[in-house]
């Protein structure tokens, strides 16, 4: 009998990579969106939708609930396409407010339907200013930017308050991968930026291997850089930052090639 992945986020720039893995290493995958456009893309995927707000926390709760998942992955965000600067300002109050209000929704979802684990993406670049000037990254351990100000200040407390929502809240096993700047397909980035860059399509893979390989607790993921340290999730994970899943996506069509 497959085992059940439900996947939040699944039509959105991660989530879109995800699912063929998931797929191909023989999960059964509900994913969550709200477009009903999205949601019929995702079907011919393979992966069974569930159209629903995560605001909405008893709706979210029966889903997940009719899903009966083992595994609950967070990939959701509300970026514009992009990342376009324009709307980058009030973009950052929202993506707050999903870290904070709905992963709190979707961690009591997940408790209360018995998932096992939960897996939620947080991000590499909201560390306090520290060590990496004198030559030693960030790791796990240290602490967030929680001093920051304006838009930063924003994503680090959201950031914060997801991973307090998915390490504290027994019995499920949390599990955090605090990615870095994406690239690839879907993120409006081709090449490498930031302080701590990292391939959508290795983002995925992150997730995937954190089903099963992963104690429970925080993962830096990022391509080899000065600020954050990434061997644990080399180490435990068995992680490939060159990893490629070297095939298009297409949810408008349904289609991958």
């Amino acid at each position: 009998m497959a085992r059940t992945v439900f996947l939040a986020g699944a039509a959105g720039a991660i989530g879109r990579r995800l699912v063929p893995l998931l797929l191909e290493a023989g999960y059964e995958v509900f994913g969550v969106t709200r477009s009903e456009a999205r949601a019929e893309g995702l079907k011919a995927l393979g992966v069974e939708p569930a159209i629903v707000d995560v605001f909405d926390a008893a709706a979210l709760c029966r889903a997940v609930a009719a899903a009966h998942p083992e595994i609950v992955i967070h990939q959701l965000t509300d970026l514009p396409p992009g990342l376009d600067p324009a709307r980058m300002d009030d973009a950052i109050v929202r993506n707050a407010r999903i870290r904070i209000d709905g992963t709190r929704n979707l961690v009591d979802a997940a408790n209360a339907a018995g998932a096992r684990r939960l897996i939620a993406q947080s991000m590499a670049w909201g560390y306090a200013p520290g060590p990496e000037p004198h030559g030693e990254p960030h790791g796990e351990g240290d602490l967030l930017d929680l001093a920051a100000e304006g838009a930063r200040a924003t994503s680090v407390r959201g950031v914060a308050a997801l991973e307090q929502a998915v390490l504290s809240t027994p019995p499920i096993e949390g599990v955090v991968l605090r990615y870095g700047q994406l690239y690839g397909p879907g993120t409006g980035a081709d090449t490498p930026a930031g302080n701590a860059p990292l391939h959508i399509d290795a983002a995925a893979q992150a997730a995937l291997l954190a089903i099963d390989r992963a104690r429970p607790g925080i993962y830096n993921v990022a391509e080899a850089n000065a600020y954050a340290d990434t061997g644990k999730a080399r180490r435990e994970l068995g992680w490939d930052p060159a990893f490629r899943l070297n095939r298009k996506i297409n949810l408008q069509s349904g289609g991958i090639t």
